[in-house]
């Protein structure tokens, strides 16, 4: 796969996600998202994804002040077995210091065009009815929510990740 479309802002460079990648990824959402002792983070993201799901993955890595690359953000996504037309999205982070200056939009535009060579007409993902940001970002970016139920005041499905923990669809056509 070529990762050459959309560029990220200057001093990002995007590659290939790694197996490597595993415990830096679960420390950097942990600080990320303020959780770093969270052992959902784990369950999210089992070591499975870094060895079997790398071909549409990525990482960006950012240059520290003393020339070290360091984690900046990173996209785990999937072709489906089920439906080799569709790419799933399964987790996407970005540091706090690199939200707003384009990273994740390029991540995602990245991963359409791949996604196109690959011959798949949709992407798909969910988020939850409490991550509004998460919402508006999927909008913005072409993706139509879906859901059987009003939760939290938005449609979703009540039950999708088991009792009690709904989650919104989300749908993209390429």
């Amino acid at each position: 796969m070529t990762y050459l479309t959309a560029a990220f802002p200057e001093g990002l460079t995007g590659r290939p996600l790694r197996e490597s990648d595993h415990l830096p990824v679960l420390a950097a959402v942990g600080e990320w998202w303020g959780t770093p002792q969270a052992p959902e983070l784990g369950l999210l993201l089992p070591r499975l994804f870094f060895q079997h799901f790398t071909v549409l993955s990525e990482v960006v890595e950012a240059v520290d002040v003393t020339g070290e690359q360091r984690l900046a953000a990173f996209l785990i996504a999937f072709q489906s077995a089920t439906h080799p037309e569709r790419v799933y999205i399964h987790f996407v982070g970005v540091d706090p210091q690199w939200r707003s200056q384009g990273v994740a939009s390029s991540l995602y535009e990245r991963l359409f065009a791949t996604a196109r060579e690959l011959g798949c007409s949709r992407v798909d993902a969910i988020t939850s009815p409490a991550n509004r940001g998460s919402q508006a970002f999927h909008a913005a970016m072409g993706f139509v929510a879906s859901g059987d139920s009003v939760v939290e005041g938005v449609s979703a499905y009540a039950d999708y990740d088991g009792p009690g923990h709904a989650r919104i669809a989300l749908t993209r056509s390429l």
